[in-house]
């Protein structure tokens, strides 16, 4: 082959011979792009150029192992390490029971309310004019009683929520702050599954009953006994028990109906009885731990 003037052959063998010398995976050339589908699927797992999966890599999907260890037996554990495992959920579960239960114990204040309003204003009325009949006082005692059994039936509501609540603070918090203190229950998390799974009422309307009595109501329908013997007595020209009388019905069957709503409420607020309310505080229950 002859030389041209131009040395056109010099040129082309010397780029022939810079072709052939440089690699093939030339990270410069065109070639070796990643692709999107590279990106997403064959560099992220191993794979070649043509996107396809490489045979040395063991494919997870098919193995049948996941990368998850298993839950540890106690949430609670290493609650408050760096490794907070499931802690964020179990934050927000219990967040939002918080505010649940928050939300039913506004609905208790709410009633509680409403009686200490009606009474207050049939209390004023009864002892305005000396010429108001006394059983005004007996109306505000059955209104009262009204307002109690709608609140027990919100109390029981409400227990379900602070239950919720308590079986988390004791069995995770507490085990995460002092985990030397052990759980208050070893089988908190299926018991907190089964109520989760079908929720149930943990009391009975008689102990609900019970507790607000001795909580708000006890003390009001003494208020309205008082003013009520006050107003028959104090505030009447008739002798007692016949100032006690509502039109036809003699005084003594009144003071005996009073009597016995009385005796009645006070036996299901003081008798003795294994109380299944969750964290209820009592008596015995505030001493200060020395």
């Amino acid at each position: 082959m002859s030389v041209d003037d131009d040395g056109g052959t010099d040129d082309f063998l010397a780029e022939r011979s810079r072709m052939t010398a440089e690699p093939d995976g030339d990270p410069d050339s065109d070639e070796t792009e990643c692709s999107p589908e590279g990106d997403l699927g064959g560099n992220a797992v191993g794979s070649g150029r043509d996107g396809r999966r490489s045979e040395s890599q063991p494919d997870e999907s098919q193995s049948g192992e996941t990368p998850l260890e298993a839950s540890p037996p106690h949430v609670g554990a290493g609650l408050l390490d760096e490794d907070m495992g499931p802690s964020s959920a179990m934050a927000h579960l219990y967040r939002g029971e918080l505010h649940r239960m928050k939300l039913w114990r506004e609905r208790l204040d709410r009633t509680t309310n409403w009686g200490v309003v009606v009474i207050a204003a049939l209390l004023t009325w009864a002892f305005t004019s000396p010429n108001n009949p006394h059983y005004i006082i007996l109306v505000g005692v059955a209104t009262l009683s009204v307002f109690l059994v709608i609140e027990s039936r919100r109390y029981r509501g409400y227990d379900i929520w602070r239950t919720r609540v308590r079986t988390i603070q004791e069995n995770v918090w507490a085990y995460g702050l002092d985990p030397e203190g052990g759980l208050a229950d070893e089988e908190w998390r299926e018991r907190l599954g089964d109520d989760y799974r079908s929720p149930t009422l943990k009391i009975t309307a008689e102990e609900a009953i019970a507790h607000r009595l001795r909580r708000v109501y006890l003390p009001l329908f003494a208020i309205l006994l008082a003013a009520w013997l006050i107003r028959t007595t104090a505030f009447s020209s008739d002798p007692w028990p016949a100032a006690a009388a509502i039109g036809m019905v003699p005084g003594t069957v009144v003071l005996l109906t009073v009597g016995a709503f009385y005796v009645a409420a006070i036996g299901i607020a003081c008798r003795p009885r294994t109380w299944h309310a969750k964290g209820e505080l009592r008596s015995e229950d505030l001493r200060k731990r020395r």
